[in-house]
């Protein structure tokens, strides 16, 4: 199951594109929460504090409690917008959630054991890995932070298939149809890499005798191209010299 982390943030009432400038300006993000079948509620979080988490993977698939003054609200992250270039978070989107209602959310897969495989092991072969995070569908109580896939028996040529996943309980790929081969994807592939073989040039050209050319081309030219034609000797007056 997923570890629930706690944020401190601030109701706003200001709104609009020049209320968030200055927002940013004071170094706070501003932020929105909806759905739960509540209003939405514009809030504001402290940039470095946000900044803090937003380095962490747990942050992208973890439930969240938003508290207001010790008022607490579950939620999951939905959307986050940085600046193009500078290391600043610009908005935020929170979603609440409910104990009762399944959640639809994108889980990294963490990929353990490759080192120790017969593919690992063996010279010539590279282990790729498809995908790196699976759509899951769950309560909220049982969403887990990652997905562990355990690659310590794949073989040479091997494949792991979403259907091969060892899923927590409760919890099951929203993307996976059972029965349907097009949707149970590959997520690690255990390719072997044959080196290219060189060929041999012909040797037929290095090899023919000094002075006469290979067989299939024409001998060359005694005389240089472009060379001036040889003058005849000029006759000597009466045949005398």
């Amino acid at each position: 199951m997923a570890t629930k982390r706690e944020i401190a943030v601030e109701f706003r009432n200001d709104a609009g594109k020049g209320a968030s400038r200055r927002l940013r300006r004071s170094g706070k993000v501003p932020a929105i929460v909806y759905g739960g079948g509540l209003a939405p509620r514009a809030i504001e979080i402290e940039h470095n504090t946000l900044w803090h988490v937003a380095q962490n993977e747990w942050f992208y698939s973890a439930i969240l409690d938003l508290s207001v003054k010790g008022d607490v609200q579950k939620v999951l992250l939905r959307d986050l917008q940085r600046h193009p270039f500078k290391p600043q978070i610009l908005h935020v989107d929170f979603q609440r959630v409910s104990e009762t209602e399944e959640v639809r959310l994108k889980v990294p897969l963490h990929f353990v054991g490759q080192e120790k495989s017969p593919a690992g092991k063996t010279s010539g072969v590279v282990v790729t890995h498809e995908l790196n995070d699976v759509l899951v569908l769950c309560l909220p109580k049982h969403l887990p932070e990652f997905i562990e896939v355990d690659l310590s028996e794949l073989p040479v040529g091997g494949i792991v298939h979403l259907s091969d996943l060892k899923l927590p309980e409760g919890v099951k790929l929203a993307g996976l149809r059972p029965g349907h081969k097009e949707t149970d994807l590959a997520v690690a592939i255990a390719r072997e890499v044959k080196e290219d073989v060189e060929i041999a040039a012909p040797a037929a050209e290095a090899a023919a005798p000094a002075g006469k050319a290979p067989a299939g081309k024409a001998p060359a030219k005694a005389a240089a191209k472009g060379a001036p034609p040889a003058k005849a000797a000029a006759p000597t007056k009466g045949g005398k010299k």
